[in-house]
């Protein structure tokens, strides 16, 4: 995926913490009555804007922080979204978007609550009330304590079958889940009914660290594999197997409305309904410009430059860990060789493709070596291999040896066959545009021919998931997961859903999974370091920038908008009073 971010700072999917986002620019819109933009500072409050953007801070909440009592009640919000569907099952890898996530968290269970920065996870008193871990003799057992008043829409009762469920469909036992993480789940050894039904005891075959970011539910009517695979394709279940504040009011291929879902038992929503409208990004900047919605991803100098004029509009744009990649797709023509991959890494220029991700923005960023640990963190390490290192004379050595010869038309060929290669991208971004001629050109001074494949946004999942490319421009989305370090197996791993690029080998699963065994987070970082070390030398994807979350908002919007680690209830969003 890359870059299509979710603006609101919504609770993470817990069962696959790592989401995939379509490289393009996004959006969400707006309502107001000041004559310029204005920037927020940490705090929420407005500051006139006119100039270069001011870098936020790295620990600032950038969502217009608000209680619930200083809130509107009975509001209403509209956001713009590049996919809805079709596969609503956020547990599967066809369903593990950042666009599904958005969506799932309106109406389905999320067990965990993150601090600003990570460093505090405590339950959702929604549905847990309380847990414990611990750990004797080498054997760990996690207890969770079920909110008495959680229940499904179709009035089951939320207890420790649904975490049995979640394991049955995610431990990677049962392939024909396709699940889009087995992380954590497939050391555990059993799931069993506690003092009570509410009570859930998860007890590990190994110990796992921290254990509470692998731990979710799932319906347990949802546990059959023609369901899990096929049964939320255009059909989200919301009045039968939800269990959130919301359910769904309206849909359609192109919009969704929220309604507050007359069953919950929690805080009651601040927002009567909430839509999500399908749109590209200039049609989201147009829509906000035209107070259709109340808020909007900015992504390029021309975003900025369109919002600036909206009166009442604030900008409100914080760090993310989120990272933009090139995905290369083993399985298909000539990228099976992996010296032909070797080569494209090397033909690539990152330090230009990160200054192109973040051209006009006022936002400076070091180019990543890691799809999961970020440039801040305490033990990061640029893990790309030095001989991936830009350099379009080895790119080309890379390739003689490996049998290819350059032709009179400038592009390399073997056997009489020239090596043509596509790129695929999604959306109509002027971003879009320029970075996929951007790597045109770079391909083509390597003497490799590279056609672009641009495609719908909406059409993001169903590409990737069908298999249906070459190249592609994606990214990794880990909003609300302070501890990403955890998830290489589910991007690296050789029988992961999630890793696109079909290669892998034991070693590097065996060196991933050590990764969670070990208690501190220096350890588990530096074992990270060792293994996507490794995983990176086989060419399978080539991570070069971390962007800014950065977006326009309507004025009184609050509880949206970049906040760290931070959770944010879905029904704690709401219009200032």
């Amino acid at each position: 995926m890359t870059r299509k971010r979710i603006i609101s700072k919504l609770p993470a999917l817990a069962a696959s913490a790592i989401t995939v986002i379509a490289l393009s620019a996004c959006g969400n819109a707006t309502t107001g009555t000041s004559k310029t933009a204005m920037t927020e500072d940490p705090s929420g409050t407005p500051v006139t804007y006119t100039g270069t953007l001011p870098m936020p801070k790295a620990s600032g909440d950038y969502s217009n922080p608000k209680s619930r009592d200083q809130l509107k009640d009975k509001g209403t919000v509209t956001y713009s979204i590049s996919e809805i569907g079709p596969n609503w099952n956020a547990f599967s890898v066809n369903g593990n978007t950042v666009y599904m996530s958005t969506l799932w968290n309106y109406y389905m269970p999320s067990l965990w609550m993150s601090s600003l920065d990570g460093s505090t996870i405590k339950p959702n008193p929604n549905y847990l009330t309380s847990y414990k871990i611990s750990t004797v003799k080498g054997k760990q057992t996690i207890v969770l304590n079920f909110n008495p008043k959680a229940k499904w829409n179709d009035g089951r009762a939320i207890d420790w079958t649904a975490v049995k469920a979640a394991w049955t469909v995610t431990s990677g036992k049962n392939t024909n889940y396709t699940a889009a993480s087995t992380t954590g789940w497939e050391q555990v050894s059993t799931v069993t009914k506690g003092t009570t039904a509410k009570q859930a005891i998860i007890t590990m075959k190994t110990p796992y660290y921290p254990a509470t970011s692998f731990i979710s539910i799932y319906p347990p009517q949802a546990v059959d594999v023609k369901t899990y695979t096929s049964g939320w394709t255009d059909n989200p279940h919301d009045k039968e197997w939800g269990a959130g504040p919301y359910v769904i009011k309206t849909r359609t291929d192109s919009q969704v409305t929220f309604t507050p879902n007359p069953k919950w038992w929690g805080n009651k929503p601040k927002m009567t309904t909430v839509t999500y409208k399908l749109l590209d990004s200039q049609a989201a900047i147009n829509a906000f410009k035209n107070k259709e919605i109340n808020a909007v991803s900015l992504s390029t100098a021309d975003d900025i430059k369109n919002i600036r004029s909206v009166t009442g509009a604030t900008i409100r744009r914080g760090y993310t860990s989120d990272v933009s990649i090139f995905e290369f797709n083993a399985k298909k023509s000539f990228l099976k060789d992996i010296n032909v991959r070797k080569a494209i890494v090397q033909g690539i220029n990152r330090e230009q493709m990160s200054k192109l991700a973040f051209a006009g923005l006022d936002w400076s960023a070091p180019v990543p070596g890691s799809e999961l640990v970020y440039p801040t963190q305490k033990g990061y390490k640029d893990n790309m291999p030095k001989e991936a290192a830009f350099n379009t004379a080895n790119a080309k050595k890379t390739l003689e040896a490996d049998g290819y010869k350059l032709g009179s038309d400038g592009y390399y060929a073997k056997k009489g066959t020239t090596l043509t290669l596509s790129y695929t991208t999604f959306g109509d971004s002027s971003k879009v545009k320029a970075r996929g001629l951007a790597v045109q050109k770079m391909m083509k001074n390597i003497g490799i021919k590279l056609t672009i494949d641009n495609r719908p946004s909406s059409d993001f999942s169903k590409t990737l998931s069908d298999g249906d490319w070459q190249i592609l421009g994606m990214g990794w989305s880990f909003s609300g997961t302070p501890d990403s370090y955890n998830y290489g197996k589910q991007l690296y791993g050789m029988k992961s859903e999630s890793n696109y690029s079909g290669i892998g080998s034991k070693k590097i699963d065996a060196m991933f999974a050590k990764v969670n065994t070990l208690n501190t987070v220096s350890a588990q970082i530096a074992q990270t370091n060792k293994a996507e070390s490794a995983a990176f030398k086989l060419y399978g994807q080539l991570p070069y920038a971390n962007s800014p979350i950065m977006g326009a908002y309507s004025k009184g919007l609050a509880n949206v908008g970049p906040a760290g680690y931070k959770t944010i209830l879905v029904e704690d969003v709401g219009w200032e009073k």
